[in-house]
């Protein structure tokens, strides 16, 4: 009994919280409050232009890479492993999977800022 009484009062603290979030912000509304925050001085243009697909594409590699780091930061514990032949290629494998990602998004010139 005690599992599904929680669940529900979970269920419905959630749907109040969320509600309570979507309306609350909108009862509210000012012109200060409506335009784009600039440290305290006028703004001098729209706030709402499109970044650059350069800015995502370097941005998405160091995901990749920074993603790469933190499946091989186990790799020290896992030479422990019974398999360490394994453990190795896998983690060669993966290594040279990002490094041929790499090299062809240089190929492609991909990395430089310049349109």
């Amino acid at each position: 009994m005690n599992l599904p009484l929680t669940l529900m009062i979970d269920i419905i603290l959630a749907l109040v919280l969320v509600m309570a979030a979507f309306w609350l912000p909108q009862l509210n509304t000012y012109a200060e409050k409506n335009n784009p925050y600039e440290c305290g001085f006028d703004p001098m243009g729209s706030a709402r232009l499109p970044f650059s697909m350069k800015f995502f594409l370097v941005a998405i590699t160091f995901l990749l890479f920074d993603l790469e780091i933190a499946l091989l930061l186990p790799l020290p514990w896992a030479s422990q492993s019974m398999d360490l032949k394994f453990t190795v290629m896998m983690a060669l494998l993966l290594i040279i999977i990002l490094a041929l990602g790499l090299i062809y998004e240089w190929t492609q010139k991909g990395l430089e800022w310049e349109e």
